[in-house]
């Protein structure tokens, strides 16, 4: 049998394995935001390093910003977090999406909108839902504040590879029901602590002719279903709302 995109995908970014079975793995974007990220940098600052590769992380404020009246005088906390990532972008040189600049928003869009999503690329960010980018054939992990410092400092993470399991939706689906009833009826079937060891590949007619954003649906709950991450191979759908790749990939 050939090999799945995850596999080949781990396999052209393994740096270097580890005598405890891990692998250091390149992750070839990573995203931040102001809730895990403060820590990280603190750590960074207390052990002199810097990023290793600030062309390649990209911050954005997403949980703390209202939907409306992003202009009113915000929350003193809020405020406190979005000048720290601010500062912190500035002080390591991160590409940053401030409110102004029009490019800001929830963390697991702003990299399909700004084109820096790409399929066949690791992808890391301090949030769970990471796994949104799998719909568009990245391999994106949610990971945790001392592994977002592990990727500033070095670029890498170190991992247990993961075991594959491929899940096959044919059919149609019936009126209203819908990309989350899927999911959700995948992690019925499987539990909730179905995916644990998992990357979750989803294939099938009903995945094929899913739109992207319901594809970021089902691949965003993976992590619901205990699964570490969750794709969708790429197909040309996915070049229809995925932009060309920017210069810093």
């Amino acid at each position: 049998m050939g090999k799945s995109l995850f596999q080949k995908v781990w396999d052209a970014h393994t740096s270097a394995p580890f005598a405890d079975g891990r692998t250091q793995l390149f992750i070839g974007t990573h995203l931040i935001h102001e809730v895990t990220s403060p820590q990280a940098f603190g750590m960074l600052r207390d052990l002199g390093l810097k990023v290793k590769f600030p062309q390649r992380t990209f911050a954005t404020v997403d949980h703390i910003v209202p939907t409306i009246d992003q202009d009113a005088p915000q929350d003193p906390l809020a405020a406190e977090m979005m000048q720290a990532l601010r500062k912190n972008a500035d002080d390591f040189g991160v590409t940053y999406f401030d409110l102004a600049s029009g490019k800001q928003g929830i963390v697991h869009v702003v990299g399909p909108e700004q084109g820096i999503t790409q399929p066949g690329t690791t992808i890391a960010c301090g949030d769970s839902h990471t796994a949104t980018h799998g719909a568009f054939g990245a391999i994106a992990f949610g990971i945790g504040t001392t592994q977002v410092r592990d990727v500033l400092a070095t670029q890498t993470l170190a991992l247990e590879e993961l075991k594959v399991r491929r899940i096959e939706v044919n059919g149609d689906l019936n009126p209203g029901v819908y990309a989350k009833d899927v999911i959700l009826h995948i992690i019925r079937l499987l539990g909730a602590k179905g995916g644990i060891g998992y990357a979750y590949e989803y294939a099938g007619d009903v995945f094929e002719r899913m739109s992207m954003e319901e594809r970021m649906t089902v691949c965003n709950m993976s992590i619901e279903g205990g699964a570490r991450c969750g794709y969708v191979n790429p197909d040309a759908k996915r070049s229809l709302i995925c932009k060309a790749a920017p210069t810093w990939i």
